[in-house]
């Protein structure tokens, strides 16, 4: 199909769950505020929302004199190959490039010739923000369904309709619609439920089978993973598509339905309850109607790759919101380590996104792969702070 014209009507209907292209699951885009609205007489004035970003110096970030900042510099002259195209970065990245940098105080030295940080503030005014975790599952699989492998891990399938918005209006730059044709129409593709009841006639369509389906659900929403096969041979599989539906948490679902507490709603709770109530297992996943498609890597190098198409690197990439962060830049986060008050200060890359990451003072801690790195990215719920380093040519509009 070389070209999709969409009708109003069609965007109408499905642009409410339209969601960025790189992203690993999706949330609808919250409504504008109304440009002028009519105050009631005597009532005061809403205060101006605060910016984003505000100028801020070295000395006010805690931790900023302790953190080791060399693998920080290494991740950052890494990233360089993607992004120094871009005006904002050419000269930052050309300097990292021929900078004698071998030292932690010479790492430091640098960054602070280099950038200058920003503040992240909350629109009411608020410096502090919530900080989860994220990691890359390690889940068994074959390339043959047998038992006990039979659960289906997908590609993008061949009915699923992309169509980028800004084709048609500009303002939405970055959203697609997702669908498939009914006839002439297009129509909202499956949930997660609708696709359950009709996997068994798209088995042929799977590039693997695992093991288990709890781990195959926690492996979309983290949007990546690494696959030991029962050869013995090891790949990586990541994101590739979803389905246009709206993230939604399933341990939000468990408390709703009084299956579980609040602190209970972690990876391992959720997991938990799921194996002790396998009756209503598929009731629980369904409870998300979106759903993840996958494409096959190479296993190498350090991490999967993040949205700006580098290696994340354990314990120093986060996900961010990109309409407010800009992917690439160094971000110090000042937060504490999973269900402890002990202090995690460390200097990061803003080199992925997520559907649930939404905010100035929001980040998602990418902790490595593996069980060790999925126990503390699943306890991982803390508050935080963070700074975003800009080079010192750029100034907010």
């Amino acid at each position: 199909m070389s070209r999709l014209l969409v009708s109003l009507a069609a965007i109408s209907l499905l642009a409410a769950c339209a969601t960025p292209a790189p992203q690993p699951v999706a949330e609808c885009p919250p409504a504008k505020p109304c440009a002028s609205c009519p105050l009631s007489l005597g009532a005061e004035p809403a205060p101006e929302p605060e910016k984003p970003l505000q100028a801020a110096d070295w000395t006010e970030i805690p931790g900023w004199q302790d953190d080791d900042l060399l693998p920080a510099f290494a991740a950052f002259r890494a990233e360089c190959e993607r992004i120094e195209s871009q005006p904002l970065w050419t000269a930052t990245c050309a300097s990292a490039r021929i900078a004698d940098v071998t030292t932690d105080a010479a790492a430091r030295a640098w960054f602070e010739s280099e950038f200058r940080p920003w503040a992240l503030v909350e629109p009411d005014g608020t410096r502090e923000g919530t900080v989860t975790g994220y990691y890359e599952p390690l889940l068994k699989g074959s390339r043959m369904r047998r038992s006990p492998y039979l659960w289906p891990l997908f590609g993008p399938p061949e009915d699923l309709v992309v169509v980028d918005l800004a084709e048609v209006y500009p303002e939405l730059k970055s959203l697609r619609l997702r669908g498939r044709l009914q006839g002439r129409k297009l129509v909202p593709y499956y949930t997660r439920a609708e696709w359950t009841e009709q996997e068994e006639g798209r088995s042929d369509g799977a590039l693997m089978w695992i093991d288990d389906p709890l781990d195959l659900f926690f492996l979309q929403i983290q949007g990546s993973g690494q696959v030991v096969l029962d050869d013995g041979t090891r790949v990586r599989v990541s994101y590739a598509d979803q389905n246009g539906h709206p993230f939604r948490s399933i341990g939000r679902w468990l408390i709703d339905q009084g299956e579980i507490k609040l602190e209970q709603a972690s990876m391992q709770g959720i997991k938990a309850w799921g194996r002790a109530n396998p009756q209503r297992l598929q009731e629980m996943l369904n409870a998300n109607p979106s759903l993840v498609f996958f494409r096959e890597l190479p296993a190498e190098g350090s991490g999967p790759p993040g949205a700006l198409g580098v290696p994340l690197t354990p314990e120093r990439s986060i996900a961010v919101d990109p309409h407010i962060l800009t992917l690439g830049a160094p971000v110090f986060l000042a937060t504490t380590w999973p269900n402890d008050n002990k202090p995690l200060q460390r200097l990061m890359l803003a080199q992925d996104t997520g559907g649930a990451i939404r905010g100035a003072v929001r980040a998602d801690f990418y902790w490595g792969s593996g069980a060790e790195a999925g126990a503390l990215a699943g306890k991982m719920r803390q508050r935080g702070s963070m700074w975003q380093l800009l080079p010192k040519s750029w100034s907010p509009k």
